[in-house]
């Protein structure tokens, strides 16, 4: 049986895997979903129907557990403060823009090489400790309610669900935010269409853009199209994977989603999971938009502190996934360059050093 024979004969599936499975791309997706609503001005139903919406659409499209996720570059600046949500929106449409244009071109794969892994897994790592130092920060507003956090993702850790650990501590605020304001009353959210005067697309948000692009090239694209080969037997290129984030930017941002993406952490905590056909992106696409209805309220009611708690363990994990690499030197400098510059002089820092290096090495 072909690929595309096996794909049309196992679209969906009902198994509880896939229930199980839905869970699996909810780990970073929603404490940074969280983290933005309540620290910019977008808002929350808006930004989860938007992952409701393309959840499905990429499900049917795609007929295996594709993943969309935040594009964490873009999300941790913009947690961090180092974008406005006028910059953080330009930045995504613009970012759309490039990768439909590449995508369509057939590109990608000759650009991917010129990036280099070593430039992606620093760009990776430098987005984890802009968020580690957002966490820490915010954590410090109520360092016992932080530590209490602390405990309760230790004793996740200790269970053995480390990748559930974020989870449970978003869970704890939840909670905590529902009991501050007392009630949930549902409310279907509203829908407008972006307003181009709120638009900044300013220099900080072009090197947003070049740093989230050196991400999704490596990550979204070309690590997601090996994944999806090996796990689901399907074989979709980075190009094609490249026009599909395109569209679902430019389309999703205009009307109040934030800036979207594939992943392969997504996809490989789906498959983790148990999800193997495309029923979980259904199950995942239904759970969003209930939340968009029904959690509205308390993300205003949210503890910092225990939001602090939630970006330092998505850290961790970004972190972790930056180091897994072939040039830990350089890998190392362009982390600490985008902590301490930023994300778009971080990647010319990362691209002109690795064709340095590797010219220094043919040379020798």
């Amino acid at each position: 049986m072909d690929t595309l024979e096996r794909r049309r004969t196992s679209r969906f599936g009902f198994e509880w895997g896939e229930v199980t499975g839905a869970v699996g791309d909810t780990v970073t997706v929603l404490p940074i979903v969280v983290a933005v609503a309540a620290l910019t001005d977008l808002s929350l139903a808006r930004l989860l129907l938007g992952f409701g919406v393309f959840q499905v659409v990429w499900g049917l499209h795609y007929g295996y557990p594709m993943s969309v996720e935040p594009m964490k570059a873009l999300a941790a600046l913009v947690i961090a403060g180092g974008l406005s949500t006028g910059e953080y929106v330009a930045a995504g449409l613009l970012a759309g823009g490039v990768l439909l244009v590449v995508g369509r071109a057939g590109a990608l794969d000759r650009l991917a090489p010129y990036v280099g892994e070593p430039v992606v897994r620093g760009i990776q790592l430098g987005v984890g400790l802009i968020l580690l130092r957002t966490g820490v920060t915010t954590g410090l507003a109520d360092p016992t309610l932080a530590a209490v956090s602390a405990v309760v993702a230790l004793g996740a850790l200790l269970a053995g669900y480390r990748g559930l650990a974020p989870l449970a501590v978003l869970l704890l605020g939840g909670a905590l935010a529902v009991s501050a304001t007392g009630s949930i009353t549902p409310r279907l959210p509203s829908l407008a269409l972006l307003d181009p005067t709120t638009l900044s697309p300013s220099r900080d948000a072009l090197g947003a853009t070049l740093g989230q692009l050196a991400m999704t090239v490596g990550n979204a694209a070309v690590a997601t199209s090996l994944l999806v080969g090996e796990y689901f037997d399907a074989e979709t290129s980075p190009d094609d994977l490249s026009t599909s984030m395109g569209v679902m930017n430019l389309l999703a941002l205009p009307v109040g989603a934030m800036p979207m993406c594939h992943g392969s952490g997504g996809v490989a905590g789906k498959h983790a999971f148990g999800a193997r056909t495309a029923t979980s992106n259904l199950l995942l696409g239904g759970f969003y938009a209930l939340l968009a209805v029904v959690a509205v309220d308390a993300v205003a009611a949210f503890p910092m502190a225990v939001l602090g708690v939630v970006l330092a363990l998505v850290a961790v994990e970004l972190g972790r996934a930056g180091l897994d690499t072939d040039d830990p030197l350089l890998t190392g400098v362009v982390g600490v360059v985008a902590l301490l510059t930023n994300v778009g002089a971080a990647f010319v820092v990362g691209v002109v050093g690795y064709h340095a290096l590797a010219r220094l090495r043919r040379e020798l």
